[in-house]
């Protein structure tokens, strides 16, 4: 079964970090679990286009320990990446009216 790009990106990651790191040409993405970095590069490739994907850098969160009243549980782990496009390439419109 193919994965298409809906599949692999799941969302952006809209923090005071990530806003930061928009300067350096850097967009940070939730991402499925078994993502590889390639699967990545070509979905933000094929999902924005006229942008050219330099590097990927990858992380497994893993899920926080969460109460309510007595109970007690954890939050689900994902994975974050961290995608760097070229110098040369346009900037993803999505993150553009945020800064």
């Amino acid at each position: 079964m193919e994965k298409t790009v809906q599949d692999i990106i799941i969302r952006p990651i809209i923090t005071e970090a990530s806003m930061d790191a928009l300067a350096d040409r850097k967009y940070t993405f939730k991402v499925a679990k078994t993502a590889n970095k390639i699967e990545i590069k070509k979905a933000v490739e094929q999902l924005f286009k006229d942008v050219k994907v330099e590097k990927v850098n990858t992380m497994n969160v893993r899920g926080r320990k969460k109460r309510m009243g007595r109970n007690e549980g954890y939050t689900t782990a994902w994975k974050k990446a961290i995608v760097t496009i070229t110098p040369d390439s346009k900037t993803i419109e999505f993150f553009d009216g945020m800064i």
